[in-house]
């Protein structure tokens, strides 16, 4: 009914299939990892940017001035 080659051949191409489906099923795990590494970096770069605006806010002179005025004597300026 089958001949060995067929046999060889149909074995070679489940094979196959299944390698392929293995690939694409790692190739989709990386995938979602790369996204997740890439959320993490725009949050990491958000807060980033927030810290730099509060360092900004912070390091106003007129600011700097008033507590310097502020606490004068405690800093035995």
């Amino acid at each position: 009914m089958f001949r060995t080659s067929d046999i060889v051949l149909i074995a070679v191409m489940v094979s196959a299939a299944a390698l392929t489906f293995k690939t694409k099923r790692e190739a989709e795990e990386q995938l979602a990892a790369v996204h997740k590494i890439q959320a993490q970096i725009r949050y990491e770069e958000d807060t980033i940017d927030l810290l730099k605006a509060d360092w900004s806010l912070l390091t106003q002179p007129s600011r700097l001035q008033k507590l310097a005025e502020t606490y004068k004597s405690q800093l035995e300026l």
